[in-house]
């Protein structure tokens, strides 16, 4: 199920939502705070996928959100 906080795959964000939603995910994969998908948060982006054998492509996409979502409601990441 998709999270709230994410609408649709972010490769660059271009709205405040979007920006926020990066803000969201690189706290929670321990990144600096920048609301941009710099080179450290696509690196622990696809180290996420990896880890968690999702497709490599260092966006966040449904698939990754949705696991990053659940992942951090049980206390893994």
């Amino acid at each position: 199920m998709r999270p709230v906080w994410f609408k649709r795959t972010i490769v660059r964000p271009v709205t405040d939502f979007e920006r926020e939603a990066v803000r969201h995910v690189q706290r929670i994969l321990n990144c600096d705070v920048t609301g941009e998908m710099d080179e450290t948060t696509i690196s622990h982006i696809r180290g996420f996928q990896l880890l968690f054998g999702l497709r490599t492509t260092g966006m966040l996409d449904d698939p990754t959100a949705e696991r990053i979502e659940s992942t951090r409601t049980y206390g893994s990441v």
